[in-house]
């Protein structure tokens, strides 16, 4: 490999838009209060059901909102589980249901089962290959409106854009 390795390295992380590693681990480490985070309220989440041609296609589970453009196939209009965006889905994500009533952030009376399996598909699938966008009002404030102090934004180490291509 030898040269022309790493000349084709070096125009693959350009393409990709990649940074070099210290410059990577800068923007991973920085503080939380710096990153600016997105609030979501509910009509504004709705705005991003996957109906719109060009426009990005959000859903949220647990509060967490992440752009699932990339997988518009799935999520897109007249796509499989297009019921599931422009809203938090975490109970139907949990239950594996697309059952309108179970569209919801309520996870009020799951089973065990079903609470694991909402968690292995929040980090195995939505964490790893969706970019988080935001968070839901719900997760970021508090009943009565006022900032909830123990909200700390998701880290997503194992996310990689890569994935995508």
């Amino acid at each position: 490999s030898g040269m022309a390795g790493g000349a084709a390295r070096l125009l693959l992380a350009a393409l990709l838009g990649a940074l070099p590693a210290a410059a990577e681990r800068e923007l991973r480490f920085r503080p939380p209060a710096e990153a600016p985070v997105r609030l979501f309220t509910e009509p504004e989440l709705a705005r991003y059901d996957g109906q719109q041609e060009g426009q990005p296609i959000y859903l949220a589970v647990k509060g967490v909102v992440f752009d699932v453009t990339s997988g518009k196939e799935f999520y897109g209009k007249g796509a499989p589980y297009n019921a599931l965006v422009g809203k938090d889905s975490t109970r139907g994500v949990a239950k594996m249901s697309l059952d309108p009533a179970d569209l919801t952030h309520d996870i009020t009376g799951l089973t065990e089962e079903e609470l694991k399996s909402l968690d292995d598909i929040f980090n195995n699938v939505y964490k790893a290959k969706y970019p988080i966008v935001g968070y839901t009002s719900r997760r970021i404030l508090n009943e009565d409106g006022s900032p909830n102090l123990d909200f700390k934004p998701e880290d997503q180490p194992h996310f990689n854009i890569k994935d995508e291509f």
